[in-house]
């Protein structure tokens, strides 16, 4: 398997366990509570920029290696904010310790794709025309 196939299955398999986590259990959870039905969602629509990525890497369009790039920076920007502000004062429980068990590993794996897209001869080239 070559790393762009590689890395859009770990982008798949991000956005279901997003999905999973942040949606299907909390509302599995809340209707098992007799709660209301967003009680436990946390809003989170980045599983549909992970599943584009993942088609981009499949089937590179003329500005995937940009697209890429700029889903890699924006999401470890993001996550080590959210690292910033959560960890001085962690409060954990069940819906907290997924969230964050999810954001290392979006975190580890869009750190893996942008040192690959910055720094290997097949990220360098990749979505750009052949020469």
């Amino acid at each position: 398997m070559n790393a762009r196939r590689a890395f859009a299955a770990a982008l798949v398999a991000a956005a279901a366990w997003t999905v999973t986590i942040k949606y299907a259990l909390p509302l599995a959870a809340a209707a098992r509570e007799g709660a209301p039905w967003n009680a436990h969602v946390m809003w989170d629509f980045w599983w549909v920029a992970h599943l584009v990525l993942a088609r981009q890497l499949v089937r590179p369009g003329p500005h995937a290696r940009w697209f890429a790039l700029a889903v890699a920076w924006c999401e470890l920007a993001i996550i080590t904010a959210k690292f910033a502000a959560f960890l001085p004062a962690p409060a954990w429980d069940v819906w907290r310790t997924n969230w964050f068990v999810n954001k290392c590993y979006v975190l580890a794996l869009f750190a893996a794709l942008a040192w690959w897209l910055h720094r290997t001869p097949g990220g360098r080239r990749f979505g750009l025309a052949p020469a």
